[in-house]
């Protein structure tokens, strides 16, 4: 179903009512807004309901660099064999299950690595959206986090623009403009096809 992240505002806390705890995943491409729209969604959701939100990124379970340099997948950065996705599952199952303070990891783009205990997610936060590239691939072991979302949101954005878009990321990194498109094009977009290509079809489509 196409709709706005304003639009779900009301749908996700009429969908939390009675329920411990809503899962929300919100998944897309790389450059497709994710962390930008779970952040707009959740502070949304909180000035409706106090301190009822909370954003788990995917990201916090990246691999890190020393261990992608021994598995040769440095330059493969963000592609699904470079996420740690059967930690990524434990940690929902205990969001799910539990009903205590859990410490979650969270990816610094600046240091370019995970940190372990960088974030908390409150027990008595009841709507957690979850955003990552890869929540709805259908390709193993991805597609063992289907059953833990209540509701699945993808975010939709035009191919060009997602490559300019990507191609923006590189430049503020410090890369040059040959540079930028080079890493853009050689891993950010064949990941957005695969995840344009191979996701299941979510509840919920923004497009961004």
């Amino acid at each position: 179903m196409l709709t706005t992240l304003e639009d779900l505002v009301p749908e996700l806390l009429s969908r939390a009512a009675g329920m411990p705890r809503l899962i929300v995943a919100i998944a897309g491409p790389p450059g497709a807004g994710k962390s930008t729209a779970a952040a707009s969604l959740c502070a949304a959701i909180n000035m409706q309901s106090e301190a009822a939100a909370a954003v788990v990124p995917m990201d916090g379970f990246h691999l890190d660099n020393a261990i992608l340099d021994a598995m040769d997948l440095r330059k493969r950065k963000g592609s699904p064999p470079t996420f740690d996705c059967a930690g990524f599952e434990v940690l929902l199952r205990r969001l799910r299950e539990t009903r205590e303070d859990v410490v979650i990891p969270l990816f610094d783009r600046k240091l370019d690595l995970a940190r372990a205990g960088a974030g908390i997610v409150k027990a008595d936060q009841r709507i957690l959206l979850v955003e990552g590239n890869y929540l709805l691939l259908n390709q193993q072991p991805w597609d063992r986090l289907a059953p833990l979302f209540d509701v699945t949101i993808f975010l939709e954005v035009d191919r060009l623009e997602l490559e300019n878009r990507l191609v923006h990321r590189w430049l503020t990194h410090g890369y040059n403009v040959g540079s930028a498109q080079a890493r853009a094009l050689s891993n950010d977009m064949p990941n957005a096809e695969l995840i344009l290509e191979e996701s299941r079809d979510a509840d919920y489509t923004v497009r961004n």
